[in-house]
């Protein structure tokens, strides 16, 4: 993505942004010119090595980089997590809460624990996410995208996160007309079928995933394009809403086996 001098040195954070979707993400805010908080889940161990190998990718497109451990599920944690940011750059302009974790099992199937984990991270800790960070995007006339999937909408046998990502959708929503007066707006993105490594693990509880056409997954640098649009003045008349980005996957129950490419 070029760079776009609204975005020059203006920061964004972007949980769970070691790898996949969220290392897309983090790696377009730096190439549109913001400098990007990488917040990881654990203080050492892979999780560190993959965040550090994202912040060294920042740097080298010129932007600023600084890579933050914090479990989202902590108030106390995420609370930690704010105080780097403010400390590091004394301000926040973009919020993406992308971080998320959850079994691959029926509903009727998780454990008590699980369903603490489930509720607790990707719902309580997004909201922990808003709630921190209110005071520097409120300064900042910031922005909140959260990344919904099409299980907010479609049922998954093996995918209850599907249920927390459609609780969340409806907090973009009421954050947006709660925070309105304050000058703070969010959205959200609901990705199609991203080829990461959950999806290696999903496609062996959705045997259907193997028969669905390339053309019709999407690559987490489209997703990562978006959220930055979103981001962006061009966006500034879509408020509350979850924009769909799945190459039109769910627009129709039935299709051809044949797929056209779009023209490039």
């Amino acid at each position: 993505m070029a760079e776009n001098s609204f975005f020059t040195d203006k920061v964004a954070l972007v949980t769970g942004s070691s790898r996949g979707i969220g290392r897309a993400i983090a790696l377009a805010f730096a190439g549109a010119g913001a400098d990007v908080v990488v917040n990881h889940s654990k203080p050492d161990g892979a999780s560190k090595r993959k965040a550090d190998e994202v912040c060294r990718e920042i740097e080298e497109l010129g932007r600023k980089a600084l890579a933050v451990p914090a479990d989202i599920a902590s108030k106390a944690s995420v609370g930690e997590m704010v105080e780097a940011v403010s400390s590091w750059r004394g301000r926040l302009d973009f919020l993406v809460l992308n971080a998320a974790k959850a079994p691959f099992k029926p509903i009727e199937k998780l454990l008590e624990r699980e369903i603490r984990q489930l509720v607790e991270t990707n719902y309580m800790g997004n909201i922990f996410c808003i709630q921190k960070s209110l005071p520097l995007l409120e300064a900042a006339g910031g922005r909140i995208v959260f990344i919904s999937s099409l299980g907010s909408r479609f049922y998954n046998p093996s995918y209850p996160l599907g249920s927390m990502k459609a609780a969340m959708e409806a907090v973009v929503r009421d954050c947006t007309e709660s925070l309105a007066e304050r000058g703070v707006f969010a959205n959200g993105v609901c990705g199609g079928i991203v080829k990461t490594d959950s999806f290696k693990t999903l496609r062996q509880y959705m045997e259907e995933l193997e028969h669905i056409p390339d053309e019709l997954c999407v690559s987490p640098q489209a997703l990562a394009e978006v959220v930055v649009f979103l981001c962006s003045p061009a966006a500034r008349g879509i408020r509350g809403q979850t924009v769909v980005v799945d190459n039109g996957l769910s627009n129709r129950l039935y299709r051809p086996a044949w797929v056209r490419k779009p023209k490039s």
